[in-house]
């Protein structure tokens, strides 16, 4: 269905679209860039311009207030399951699962593979914990250090540690960004896990080659591995460790590929890290219960292995769930009164083919990276302005998460004045222009999903179903 516009109003201009985009752009780079605070309140202050910009055009107030109500309502599946993610996230480290695979990961470290198991290390750190900046922040230090004992630039290690990050955080069905950007497009996450793996395994595949080469190039002695030694001696002390616990990620897995919905399967491995729990740790109800609520807090002492496991719980996704919520309020008053329309059409003129479509929502997705400075709030741009135009072009709406997720998430940590580049810039003590060129994964990512888009690659046309069910989820449509 297409949003029609009531008698009493009229098409906006694209003038008018672009004050309140801009008034979007604005407030948010203000309240990022130079008062360091959060995006939320800048966000909200864009939904007030777009209603005055929508009130101006003749669009009353509950024309206004229904894209509001059926944007939010389109977020409801993507906030149930962040809230089962937390809960998941929390109970797996309570139960071992997640210190389990960071464990192992970590034995796996030998100065003459440094830096593709530094690559795969922090890829599966990531993918346990679904978070990008928890990994850098916690094993990508250790990393760092022990790359500067054997000798490795520190700009290429940091590559290494953000590509394996990034491949986790896009990949990973507990990171926020992998459950928002099909919420956005209007698909669910696991369809858009698998979806983005023909891409993601093409990137990744092509990013360990280069690790290897750069790593036999640089040929590294031996150095001092104390600080993983510790990490791993202090998760030794602390938790029961077993391969058995890995159990509960087959789980997740498994359930991926019988295409399980979401909510449903992320709650089977949630239910596994509660066995694990009871079964190989010793907890009880009161500390499970704790713990689903508020998230795992470590008390170890020692610095690295607190950061990296004081998280999860249904509270840590009110952030992100809020952040939702206002994005698509947004969107749902930009969509409903034609305004997103007016603009999406312009940049739309110059897309004639599928693979155009997809470099405009690259670019689009980047360009948001660049002027938001929010990755969240490029997923959402890249989304939602797309959104109806792969729809009326018959192709499938995860063929839009992969696009945007493959720019969007990726991309973040590559601008230096985005939330992202300061934050790695901070952590690893690289300049993000410096790790720039060697972060090969996030670079090479929307590069191949714009070559599979011009090559009608793994693009999947818009199914009948799928069709019947975006227009029941997508504001204003």
């Amino acid at each position: 269905m297409k949003t029609t516009i009531p008698a009493h109003a009229r098409k906006p201009h694209l003038w008018e679209a672009i004050i309140s985009l801009f008034s979007l752009v604005t407030g948010v780079c203000l309240s990022i860039v130079i008062y360091g605070l959060d995006a939320h309140i800048p966000m909200l202050l864009g939904v007030v311009v777009a209603s005055l910009v929508a009130l101006r055009c003749g669009f009353t107030w509950t024309n206004i207030q229904n894209g509001m109500v059926r944007g939010i309502t389109a977020a409801i599946p993507a906030t149930i399951i962040l809230i089962v993610v937390g809960i998941l996230i929390g109970v797996w480290i309570l139960g071992g699962v997640v210190p389990t695979l960071i464990y192992y990961g970590l034995k796996t470290i030998s100065p003459a593979v440094f830096l593709p198991s530094t690559l795969i290390i922090c890829a599966l750190t990531s993918l346990a914990t679904g978070t990008s900046w928890g990994t850098t922040g916690t094993v990508g230090v250790a990393l760092m250090g022990i790359g500067a004992g054997l000798g490795f630039p520190l700009p290429i290690v940091a590559g290494a540690v953000l590509s394996g990050a990034y491949f986790g955080d896009k990949m990973s069905p507990l990171s926020d960004t992998t459950n928002m950007a099909p919420a956005m497009a209007g698909t669910d996450v696991f369809t858009h896990i698998r979806h983005m793996s023909y891409t993601t395994s093409v990137s990744f595949g092509l990013t360990m080659i280069i690790e290897i080469f750069l790593g036999l190039k640089y040929s590294a002695n031996e150095g001092n591995l104390e600080r993983i030694d510790l990490i791993l001696n202090t998760l030794e002390t602390e938790f029961t460790l077993n391969a058995v616990l890995l159990l509960p990620i087959f789980v997740v897995m498994f359930v991926s590929y019988k295409k399980i919905p979401a909510i449903p399967g992320i709650t089977l491995g949630a239910i596994a890290g509660v066995i694990c729990a009871v079964g190989m740790q010793g907890a009880n109800y009161e500390s499970i219960a704790s713990v689903a609520m508020w998230g795992f807090e470590s008390s170890t002492g020692v610095e690295d292995v607190d950061k990296l496991l004081s998280r999860g719980g249904l509270n840590s996704m009110m952030y992100t769930i809020a952040l939702i919520f206002a994005g698509m309020m947004f969107g749902g008053v930009m969509e409903r009164t034609n305004q997103l329309k007016v603009v999406a059409e312009k940049i739309l003129s110059y897309a004639k083919s599928t693979g155009s479509l997809i470099l405009s929502t690259v670019l689009t997705s980047i360009m948001a990276n660049i002027v938001l400075c929010d990755q969240y709030m490029a997923i959402v741009m890249g989304a939602r302005s797309f959104a109806p135009a792969y729809r009326e072009r018959g192709l499938a709406p995860e063929n839009l998460s992969r696009a945007v997720e493959d720019s969007a998430t990726v991309t973040a940590n590559l601008v230096p004045w985005n939330a992202g580049g300061a934050y790695q810039f901070a952590t690893l003590g690289v300049p993000t222009i410096l790790y720039l060129p060697f972060n090969f994964f996030c670079w090479l990512s929307p590069i191949v999903t714009v070559i599979f888009g011009y090559m009608g690659w793994t693009i999947k046309p818009l199914q009948r179903d799928d069709e019947a069910s975006q227009a029941d989820a997508v504001p204003g449509e």
